[in-house]
């Protein structure tokens, strides 16, 4: 089994990264396969909202010079995947935000081909609007068809300055519960 996460962080290895460390770590505890791609860096574009991929079904965006596709494929190899973002002025990062409307349009398109994946969220926060931030992320995964773990609270790390969340022992916690639950769900969906 595999998990693909996506960072949208603008900050290469800050706290969003770190949380998702957190939870990718209880699941190569249970042996499950994981990567970790951070977008910080990384040319990307938003949806133009062309309908090429509902005109072509071959399961890529036709905006082809950035890295949604090789997202996209990777997401199809992958058993579950996680979207993880910082909240910007209470939502998504706009990288993010990129790649769940191509991606989701480009998995429509193509008879809901994420659908039973395992997916989830995690949001590194300031103070507010994480909760709009991980429920644009649900959207992905419910509007995909995908099954959605819970944790022991919202998916939430808070933290400003790089390396801040590892001071939030109920966020890591969090993330821990989370990593442990979609094993269990992986293990049980791939009987």
């Amino acid at each position: 089994m595999k998990v693909v996460a996506f960072s949208g962080s603008a900050r290469k290895d800050g706290n969003t990264a770190i949380l998702v460390t957190t939870l990718l770590k209880e699941l190569k505890k249970e042996k499950i396969e994981t990567e970790l791609i951070q977008l910080a860096g990384k040319k990307i574009r938003g949806c133009t909202a062309c309908g090429k991929c509902f005109a072509n079904r071959d399961r890529k965006c036709v905006i082809g010079n950035d890295i949604v596709n090789e997202c996209i494929e990777k997401m199809l190899d992958a058993d579950g995947i996680i979207l993880a973002s910082p909240t910007y002025f209470a939502d998504v990062s706009t990288e993010m935000k990129a790649l769940i409307d191509r991606a989701g349009f480009v998995a429509k398109a193509n008879d809901d081909m994420f659908r039973r994946k395992v997916g989830a969220a995690v949001v590194a926060v300031r103070r507010g609007g994480a909760i709009h931030a991980f429920d644009t992320m649900n959207h992905f995964f419910f509007i995909s068809q995908m099954v959605v773990p819970g944790s022991s609270y919202w998916n939430v790390g808070i933290g400003l300055d790089p390396g801040d969340v590892k001071s939030d022992e109920e966020g890591l916690l969090t993330m821990k519960t989370l990593g442990a639950n979609m094993a269990w769900v992986l293990k049980k969906l791939n009987k």
